[in-house]
């Protein structure tokens, strides 16, 4: 089974993009987030989960690990393949899913493209649970560099602002859940550029209401 593919992007589909690694060709599904912050010529290093079929094998990418533990857990939801939970996090990044299903938001996943109200209900309340443990788990995870003519190198420092104040939440003895909610929140007032110190006095301030 491939876990990684390091190499140049030698083109770039709708869906997919070719991965150069010495000379052999590796088509590799991805999301449209990671597909609009590449270009053929950049250098890429992607998580790869590999789904083997009777006929066929394919190769989805991701940017982190994160990205990709949330793609298999949005395939344990009745209704969610490969196909919607990669265009899941093409509408939303990691951190912004774990914030809807946080806030039980669940009109920001339907926002996404053949997912309807009821899917996205589903996603939002069978995932409650789980989402402060995967925001969590983005913590410290090194990034794949996207390349040189990405948006960026990482995910955006607001997510490591959020996992890092969930995480101090969590510390002080606060549920994984309502340490996320409150973060979520926090992050829903004082917007994205919010560090680590602000969203936890924010989150403190949630959570004694």
């Amino acid at each position: 089974m491939i876990g990684k593919l390091t190499g140049k992007v030698d083109a770039i589909g709708e869906s997919h993009l070719i991965v150069d690694v010495n000379g052999v060709g590796y088509e590799v599904q991805a999301s449209s987030r990671t597909l609009r912050n590449l270009k053929p010529g950049d250098t890429v290093s992607l998580t790869i989960d590999t789904h083997v079929r009777e006929d066929a094998i394919k190769l989805f990418g991701f940017t982190s690990e994160v990205e990709r533990n949330w793609f298999r857990t949005l395939q344990t939801i009745q209704g969610v393949g490969a196909k919607v939970a990669l265009s899941v996090l093409g509408t939303l990044s990691p951190q912004e899913l774990a914030n809807a299903i946080a806030l039980g938001n669940w009109a920001a996943v339907e926002q996404t493209q053949g997912v309807g109200k009821k899917l996205a209900q589903r996603v939002v309340s069978e995932l409650k649970d789980k989402a402060p443990a995967l925001s969590v788990a983005g913590l410290n995870v090194p990034q794949a560099p996207v390349g040189k003519g990405g948006a960026s190198a990482s995910e955006p420092a607001a997510s490591n602002a959020a996992a890092e104040a969930i995480s101090a939440l969590t510390n002080l003895g606060y549920q994984p859940m309502q340490a996320s909610q409150a973060v979520a929140a926090a992050m829903q007032e004082l917007g994205a550029e919010a560090d680590t110190a602000k969203l936890i006095r924010r989150g403190l301030r949630e959570l004694a209401r």
